[in-house]
């Protein structure tokens, strides 16, 4: 049985890194489908953390708003020694800046924020396909036919695996996952309810092996007990009460899931086959340390949403390796930082319940990759592959320039007279996404065009002094700086990204 249908991109999975690209793509156009192995959406509190750069993201979909609604901050760590209960401060609370409008990470369980992005493709018209799996698939020059486990047939132009960590489709793809496993080291999850335990505290008892974080606009914790080797729990849930009383002289109630979290790290050896993508946990796995995974897989999405976007509109099917070479080395990198705090808490050291800056995502950069080579213009704090930052500024609706850039488009800020001539004339393609031009000027006034940097902070934060064309790609990082030649900089600048 064959799908016929028009089918640009089917999506095997529909957690947060499935449902960030179906949302990314749909609203450019694509045509898309979701299928989800899983009878229903995921239930559980699992990956509970969203970290300042995924607030931006979610901010660009127009659902930031409700992730702030149903989610918090997390608490002060209250650290149960006997009789005694020490505060402990996991996360460096910061004051938002005009540049980090979201610096802190929020605490909000897995099943809201899927739930928040499934929303949001109901909103675009996208149904996602429950108890549906992929079961094989095979390429060619135009296309990917997909056997599904209904035995249904459907053709698509590309595939992309967003199937978890025992993904069939990379898996499918013959590619390795290199790593390790330990099934030695295991972590009870449950989600539950405790009576007589304060909720202005995440909950640990270091001799016990056993925490409680206490989920927002909710009596639940998400409980974690740390497994001793050759322990196999039993997850009856008068058993857990009973394992949970021993340890903390505490009882728990209302238990609605349960998991046991073996501690994977691994990263496969490339993020594309062909006409094949990974993304997310089918592309990397990581310890639960440092609230990472989900994030990391949201970014990938959002990397590859407007390449592929791009592509189906006729730009160079070169930029999608772009995809790997951008997202597996951050991949990489943040295994390695998840590790190192996750053996630092196994070793049962105080630093690996620290927080930083490396954990919130805003520094991760492209520079020297593909689309940002070395040696390209840039400013006095921006390079080319740089997270671009927001700005105070003002124009028709808009007060900062995260409101100028939220949607699917491209943006150039052109600084200075000289570049603020040139804007008008820079050659765009009609295909693919749309160019929005803003020519930035100092002083008071909102005028159609132009964005008014009153107090300079916008030039400030961007580092620019004198003339300057500053080229945003969709997902919020920096394409190019351009400082003389506009148009022709400019042409060279878009090869390669924009279709021909």
């Amino acid at each position: 049985m064959t799908d016929h249908r028009d089918i640009d991109v089917l999506i095997a999975g529909a957690g947060p890194t499935g449902s960030t690209l179906a949302a990314d793509l749909v609203r450019r156009g694509v045509r898309v489908r979701v299928i989800n192995k899983a009878p229903h959406a995921f239930e559980g509190s699992r990956a509970k953390g969203v970290q300042p750069r995924t607030q931006e993201v979610l901010e660009d979909f127009g659902v930031l708003h409700e992730a702030l609604a149903e989610g918090g901050p997390y608490p002060l760590a209250g650290i149960h020694l006997g009789p005694m209960t020490a505060p402990w401060r996991m996360q460096q609370r910061s004051k938002p800046t005009p540049d980090v409008p979201y610096p802190n990470i929020l605490l909000l369980p897995q099943h809201r924020t899927d739930a928040i992005l499934h929303r949001l493709l109901e909103r675009h018209g996208v149904d996602i396909e429950y108890g549906v799996g992929l079961e094989s698939f095979e390429q060619d020059a135009t296309g990917v036919t997909s056997t599904l486990s209904t035995g249904q047939q459907v053709r698509s132009k590309y595939l992309v695996g967003a199937d978890g960590g025992a993904s069939t489709v990379r898996i499918e793809t013959g590619l390795d996952f290199a790593g390790e496993t330990d099934d030695s080291d295991k972590t009870l999850i449950i989600d539950c309810t405790i009576d007589g335990l304060s909720r202005d505290r995440w909950h640990m008892w270091p001799r016990a092996q056993a925490g409680a974080c206490p989920l927002p606009h909710s009596d639940q914790f998400q409980v974690m007990v740390r497994l001793t080797p050759g322990d196999v729990p039993d997850l009856d849930h008068g058993a857990l009460t009973d394992r949970f009383y021993s340890l903390t002289g505490l009882k728990l109630r209302d238990i609605t899931w349960t998991s046991v979290f073996r501690p994977n790290v691994r990263l496969v050896e490339h993020y594309r086959l062909g006409r094949v993508f990974l993304a997310g946990d089918a592309a990397h796995v990581h310890t639960p340390a440092g609230a990472q995974g989900l994030n990391t897989g949201v970014q990938d999405a959002y990397n590859l949403g407007w390449k592929l976007g791009q592509v189906l509109a006729g730009a160079p099917e070169s930029l999608l390796d772009s995809y790997e070479a951008e997202r597996l080395p951050i991949a990489a990198a943040v295994l390695g930082k998840s590790s190192e705090l996750y053996k630092s808490l196994s070793n049962h050291k105080v630093g690996g319940l620290k927080r930083g800056d490396e954990e919130r995502q805003l520094r991760l950069t492209y520079r020297g990759g593909p689309l940002a080579p070395a040696g390209t213009p840039a400013t006095k704090t921006l390079h080319a592959g740089d997270r671009a930052p927001d700005a105070p500024c003002t124009a028709p609706g808009t007060s900062r320039l995260f409101e100028a850039l939220q949607g699917p488009h491209f943006t150039v800020l052109a600084f200075g007279p000289a570049a603020a001539k040139a804007l008008p004339d820079l050659a765009w393609p009609t295909a693919g996404a749309e160019l929005r031009r803003h020519a930035v000027r100092s002083g008071r006034g909102i005028d159609e065009g132009y964005l008014s940097d009153t107090g300079g902070e916008l030039a400030g934060i961007y580092g620019v002094e004198g003339d300057a064309l500053v080229l945003i790609r969709p997902d919020g990082y920096i394409a190019s700086v351009i400082t003389s030649d506009w148009a022709d900089s400019f042409a060279t600048a878009i090869e390669g990204i924009t279709p021909r």
